[in-house]
Order: structure tokens, then C-alpha cells, then sequence
């Protein structure tokens, strides 16, 4: 991204505020993060910092309580449900750490859901689901059930699907939190890959500075406030 152009995230004096019975609490204040195209973005922070909520509210699964939200030149903030919901089927991508795959579903049937919400045919739907197999190289267990996989193979599995529609942000909530060290680095090492040899913008939230080396930039959160450096 050249300095004259627009971040693809722009969040401005975001305030995501939640009520607890007679109390409100505080989860995120007066927020400012700015996010390249192309950029792989990781966020760290203590538990309870916010982290998960401000990767629901950049997904548009929840909205801010005040503030701007702009994805894309899209002002996620003021769109309506429906509009989220379809706004949100078009250009974002989840991966989780407990992977969330159907087990009733092969793992091809898994990665063509997101499709099942798109005006694609048949033929279509599965060459979308073949490309996003060959992207995270796991096209020979395409017709496995995900009780015949390993945690690292489901997390591929995982990542197909949300790469599946070709979204504008890939958002990774623990991506690694779930798996052994050598699955976990085969998992950063793909994404980087979606990241350098895709363009694929990414955000991590993770707790382990050994996968937010993997990443380009690394923000901190920390009640309710980012930063450039870790705090104390």
C-alpha cells in the first residue's frame, strides 16, 4: 500500500461497551488502528483485554457501542443486519482455534458451506473448493471426515473454508491454540504463505510471541487500549 492510499481497516475512537445488570463494563475505549491491504496484522494481549471482541466487531458479528468502523471503504457500523450478514458472507473469512467443522460432512463438504450461501452452481462451488484444497495443500484428504484427520490437518480444513468465497480479511482467532509446536508452525507457515504469495490480508489474535513473529506487525491490547510494544 502506497502512502497516499486508504487502509483497508479503519477503526476510529471505537467503544465497545457491554452491561452487566446496574454495571457497565468497559471492554474497549476510544480505539484507533489502522490495517494495510496486504498486511499481516497480530494481536496480542492478557485474557480478558478485549482481543475477541475487537475480531467480532472488525467480522461484523457485533457492533461498536460508538465510534467508526470502515472495512474496505465499507462503514461495517452503519449497515443493517441483513446488510451485515451479507456484507459479511463477501469479504470476511474466520478461522477458529477448535476448528468448527461439521463431522457429519466430509471435509470438501465442510470447505463448500460458505459457498452454499452464493449464487454459484454446482460446478462452480467445486472448483472454488478444489483451488482452496490446492491453497493449503491438502487436496489428497479432501473426502476424509474430520474424525480421520489430525488437529493440524482439521485446521487446514479450517482455513480452506474461510478462504473458500476469496474474502477481503482473513481473521484468525487462536489459529495455533489447539495444536502441538510442529503443527502449529506448519499452520503459520501457510498462513504466511496466503499472506505473501496470495495477498491475503490477515489479522491473528494470539497469545504466543512465537506465532506473532510469524506476523508482519504485532499491536498490543491492554484495557481497552492498543499499542506498539507490550506492556508491563
Amino acid at each position: 500500500m502506497n502512502a497516499s492510499s486508504q487502509p483497508l481497516v479503519s477503526i476510529h475512537n471505537v467503544t465497545r461497551t457491554f452491561t452487566r445488570g446496574a454495571e457497565n463494563v468497559h471492554v474497549l475505549t476510544g480505539l484507533e488502528l489502522a490495517v494495510a491491504d496486504g498486511e499481516f496484522l497480530a494481536l496480542m494481549g492478557p485474557s480478558g483485554s478485549g482481543k475477541s471482541t475487537l475480531l467480532n466487531l472488525i467480522g461484523g458479528l457485533d457492533r461498536p457501542t460508538a465510534g467508526s468502523l470502515a472495512i474496505g471503504g465499507d462503514r461495517v457500523d452503519q449497515l443493517s443486519d441483513r446488510q451485515l450478514a451479507a456484507w459479511r458472507a463477501r469479504h470476511i473469512g474466520f478461522v477458529f482455534q477448535f476448528y468448527n467443522l461439521l463431522p457429519a460432512l466430509n471435509a470438501e463438504r465442510n470447505v463448500e458451506l460458505p459457498l452454499l450461501l452464493t449464487g454459484l452452481n454446482k460446478a462452480e462451488r467445486r472448483r472454488h473448493v478444489a483451488a482452496a484444497f490446492e491453497a493449503v495443500g491438502l487436496t489428497h484428504r479432501a473426502k476424509h471426515f474430520p474424525r480421520t484427520l489430525s488437529g493440524g490437518e482439521q485446521q487446514r480444513v479450517g482455513i480452506a473454508r474461510a478462504i473458500v468465497t476469496d474474502p477481503t480479511l482473513l481473521l484468525c482467532d487462536e489459529p495455533t491454540g489447539d495444536l502441538d509446536r510442529k503443527s502449529g508452525d506448519e499452520i503459520l507457515t501457510l498462513l504466511q504463505s496466503l499472506n505473501r504469495d496470495h495477498g491475503k490480508t490477515i489479522i491473528m489474535v494470539t497469545h504466543d510471541p512465537h506465532a506473532s513473529a510469524r506476523a508482519s506487525r504485532t499491536v498490543y491490547l491492554d484495557k481497552g487500549q492498543l499499542s506498539n510494544t507490550p506492556t508491563a
